[in-house]
Formats: C-alpha cells, sequence, structure tokens
C-alpha cells in the first residue's frame, strides 16, 4: 500500500495546525511547512511524535519558487512523496479601504496568496499524475468565505486571492481529474484563528458573529476536519468542489 504523506502549507497555526494534527491521528507522515515561526512547528512535530506519529518541519517561502522545488524535494527524501497537499499558507494586511492600499500591499498579497498555492499544485501533480508514472494523490486549497463576500472595507485584495484559488481549484480539478488526481476547496467563513490580530484586529469575530446564523465562530478542527474529508476516500467522486464552513453566513 502506498505510503500516505501530507504536505500542510503554512501549517504552524491556526487551522494548519489543526489539520496536521488530525492527518498524524489518521496514520499520515506529515510535513509541516512554515515560513517564520520556527518554535510552533517544533512544537507541534514534538506533539505529533509523542502520540506515536511521524512528522518535520519544513522551512520555506512558499511564494519562492526556489523554496517550493526545495520543501518537495525534501519531503521525497524524508517521507516519501506527497499523495495528500493542503494548500492553506497565507497571509492578511492591516484593514483598509481599497483606495488606501499601495501596490506593494497589493502584490504581496497576491504573491503569497496565490502564486504560492500554483507553485505547490504544480510540484504536487509532477509527483501524484498518472500522466508521470505518479500513483495519483489529493489536493485541498483552502480559499476563504471573502472569495464570496468581497470583505468590503477591509480585506478586498485578500479577499480578490482567494476569488483567484476558487478559479485555479476548478481548472486544476478538471485539467487532472482523468490522472488520478482529485482538487477540493474548502472556504472557511470567521474562523477563531490568530490571523485577524495580523490585520489589526484580535476581536474580530466578537464583533461579528451575531450576523453569523449560528450566531459563533469557527474552530480550527472544524475546518480540518473538512479538510480531511475532503482528501480521503470518503468523497472518492467529488472534484472541483467547494465546501462552506461559514455557519451559514
Amino acid at each position: 500500500m502506498q505510503n500516505k504523506v501530507v504536505i500542510v502549507t503554512g501549517g504552524g497555526r491556526g487551522i494548519g495546525a489543526a489539520t496536521a494534527r488530525l492527518f498524524a491521528l489518521k496514520g499520515y507522515s506529515v510535513c509541516i511547512n512554515f515560513k517564520s515561526d520556527h518554535d510552533s512547528a517544533n512544537r507541534l512535530v514534538e506533539e505529533i511524535k509523542r502520540s506515536g506519529g511521524d512528522s518535520i518541519a519544513v522551512q520555506a517561502d512558499v511564494s519562492q519558487e526556489n523554496q517550493v522545488i526545495e520543501l518537495f524535494q525534501t519531503v521525497d527524501t524524508q517521507l516519501g512523496a506527497p499523495t495528500v497537499l493542503v494548500n492553506n499558507a497565507g497571509i492578511l494586511r492591516a484593514q483598509m479601504r481599497l483606495e488606501e492600499m499601495d501596490a506593494q500591499r497589493i502584490n504581496a498579497i497576491l504573491t503569497n496568496n496565490v502564486t504560492s498555492y500554483f507553485l505547490c499544485c504544480r510540484e504536487a501533480v509532477k509527483r501524484m499524475s498518472t500522466r508521470y508514472g505518479g500513483k495519483g494523490g489529493n489536493i485541498v486549497n483552502v480559499s476563504s468565505g471573502a472569495a464570496r463576500s468581497g470583505s468590503p472595507n477591509e480585506y478586498v485584495d485578500y479577499a480578490a486571492s482567494k476569488g483567484a484559488i476558487d478559479t485555479l481549484t476548478k481548472g486544476l480539478s478538471l485539467e487532472v481529474a482523468n490522472e488520478g488526481i482529485r482538487v477540493n476547496c474548502v472556504r472557511p467563513g470567521l474562523i477563531y484563528t490568530d490571523m485577524h490580530a495580523d490585520g489589526g484586529e484580535p476581536e474580530r469575530i466578537e464583533r461579528l458573529k451575531s450576523a453569523i446564523p449560528m450566531k459563533r465562530g469557527g474552530q480550527p478542527e472544524e475546518v480540518a476536519e473538512a479538510i480531511y474529508w475532503l482528501a480521503s476516500e470518503k468523497s472518492s467522486f467529488s472534484t472541483g468542489n467547494f465546501l462552506d464552513l461559514a455557519g451559514g453566513l
């Protein structure tokens, strides 16, 4: 049986960390990719190993092509070819209206949130596709409810980057559908993670949760369960699909 190997980009905190824990629990060897926070990633690796799992942490800025190539080569060598890719890495900048944004900010958002997914998908397809001698695999992209709402007055650039991920998911899923690869997407809504602090409002969910039909924010573990389902054989006839996790918003 093929060794089960998952790469989780941005795996050191929030949704990525919850996803890494769950895949480890399900018997996967887990690569936790991180950009700068060594401590969080290494603590998670040790936690997984203490529980009897297999895990490595690999530093890479996945918006940089050479670092993505090195990340996948490291996984090939240390864990084996990836069978699942969870594209989760992304950034957020301070809340502002579009007319206040400069090109540096816009390009940083698009490079970190879009280019990174394209590059990681490329390397995953080269390893998973039956066209290249692979045995198939699954890609799960983490988009956002912002792709549908547009995040006016706060994060139009972030929302646009996630809209691009929705289109990538659909296009790539059709491109590789007959090559043993399924490509699906989760769109989390307001989830309790540190990312809101990156945008300058750590308590953002508390301010907005009254607008959520379920009247609460989501937990990273709830998103992780959806990601795992999409990567598992339980969803074996699903590709190019989107799972909204936004409490009805």
